[in-house]
């Protein structure tokens, strides 16, 4: 359904992209698809256990002298949909929609981010007209679930001294450092009771914006799970109550949009209760009135009873431990005033047969602080008796300015353009910064097309920007 967009190929290949799952810890059929495209033009290529990919290309003519330049992205997407919507992932091509110059998804993510970058340098491998030097294009998996595969990537085969990191996601921007990170998950267990002969009733946060929480972090939006903690622990404290089951959002590094629980209320309670709800979604509303469109809290009868439930002492921290969770920015950038220095992000929580996981996203530009933030939830766990872990720890990636390759893109942009480029650090994790570690005399830079509302089903990417961009990127390939 592509096919009429410019530019064709890269819209091509992103097409394809579409059409295989290639959700975080599932990029084995794309990845496998990438080194046959790479076999079927005799480029080398390499496979490796993680399922990256690296395809080397060699540089056309009058540029067999230059420096090879590395380009980067990564092949998995963010697996996000809304609760209407019947998609299953691991089988199901993504659904395209063309609206208002932005190609969309019908209910789920896009997989823009990281896919048109994929795109971008799958058709400059596939073309025989654009001038470049040796090219050596990586393509890396489960970035989106902690940097496994950047992290395992062997660079030892790599010869050059630029790299270009497609992943970012605002055109005119010229990103050159970024934040570190972690996740974090408190367990906390579950004391189960026979549930008591009451009515059983749905709470329900809807109508959200959701969002990236590194990117959009910014915005202040609100976040799904925090709201609902705000309902249950305004209601826990006046009524007796008790909870079956708790869910909200879906991905640790995704703003929720939803939540909901499964409550057991006294009948004399419910009216009450109602009224309760009703009051704070008005005072919620009112103090997101700026950024949130339509926030909604629903309770609604639910006609199957259920078996058992949550002790008053796990409601009780349950509830303690989702209202106390940091969510948002934590500290602002002393250098970079408009930049967020350290945040969190409470992304999911979930209930299991024996305990309640809370997922977190913990980011910063400072080591220092995102460990202090990470104490700070390791004492909410511990006063709680729950435990707290840690992993996919990633680094920041510090800035280097006035690099070589930042001069040629400012200038190459400003020609193009007539105006300067935004040089930007931004408070979201890129690959860069483990590639920085390991290639420490290589020049790094980051851009990309227009892209909102990744890691949502609201993503959508700007169709004319990904022309612009990849002009953009053809003349600095070609450059001298």
């Amino acid at each position: 359904m592509l096919e009429n967009l410019e530019p064709k190929a890269v819209y091509h290949f992103f097409e394809e992209i579409c059409n295989i799952p290639h959700g975080s810890g599932m990029e084995k059929k794309l990845s496998d698809y990438i080194l046959h495209f790479a076999e079927e033009r005799g480029f080398f290529c390499k496979q490796d256990n993680e399922n990256n990919v690296l395809i080397k290309k060699e540089a056309t003519k009058g540029y067999e002298q230059k420096p090879a330049i590395i380009l980067q992205g990564h092949i998995d997407m963010v697996c996000a949909k809304n609760s209407d919507v019947k998609h299953d992932f691991d089988k199901d091509a993504i659904q395209l929609v063309e609206e208002n110059g932005m190609l969309k998804a019908k209910g789920t993510t896009l997989g823009a981010d990281n896919g048109i970058g994929v795109a971008y340098i799958l058709a400059i491998l596939d073309a025989k007209d654009i001038s470049h030097p040796a090219l050596e294009a990586i393509f890396t998996t489960n970035e989106e679930t902690g940097m496994d595969g950047a992290r395992a990537f062997d660079t030892n085969d790599l010869q050059g001294k630029t790299f270009l990191n497609l992943d970012s996601e605002e055109e005119g921007e010229l990103i050159i450092s970024c934040c570190g990170g972690n996740k974090t998950k408190l367990v906390l267990p579950i004391i189960w009771e026979d549930a008591p002969e009451w009515d059983t009733y749905l709470l329900k946060v809807t109508g959200l914006k959701g969002g990236h929480s590194g990117t959009d972090i910014h915005l202040q939006r609100a976040n799904a799970n925090k709201l609902i903690s705000r309902i249950l622990f305004q209601i826990f404290y006046v009524y007796d109550i008790r909870v079956a089951n708790i869910k909200g959002g879906e991905k640790d590094n995704a703003i929720p949009r939803e939540a909901e629980a499964v409550l057991l209320l006294k009948k004399e309670d419910v009216k009450a209760i109602k009224l309760l709800i009703a009051r704070l979604n008005k005072i919620c509303s009112k103090e997101y009135e700026e950024i949130e469109e339509s926030i909604l809290f629903s309770l609604l009868p639910m006609k199957e009873k259920v078996g058992q439930c949550f002790s008053k002492e796990t409601t009780e921290k349950l509830t303690s431990i989702l209202f106390l969770l940091p969510y948002g920015i934590q500290s602002m950038d002393a250098h970079y005033t408009d930049l967020v220095e350290s945040s969190s992000n409470i992304g999911a929580v979930k209930t299991e047969k024996e305990e309640i996981i809370f997922y977190n996203a913990l980011r910063s530009s400072v080591e220092s602080r995102k460990e202090l933030l990470f104490q700070k939830i390791k004492v909410i766990a511990e006063v709680m008796g729950a435990k707290v872990y840690k992993s996919a720890e990633y680094p920041e990636w510090p800035a280097k300015r006035d690099s070589e390759i930042e001069k040629k893109c400012k200038e190459i942009y400003f020609n193009m353009y007539q105006k300067q480029p935004a040089i930007k650090s931004i408070h979201a994790g890129l690959e860069c910064g483990i590639f920085s570690q390991k290639l420490k005399d290589v020049e790094m830079i980051s851009f990309g097309p227009n892209i909102t509302g990744a890691h949502s089903p609201d993503e959508a990417v700007e169709i004319n920007s990904v022309k612009r961009v990849w002009e953009f990127l053809l003349e600095v390939l070609k450059s001298k």
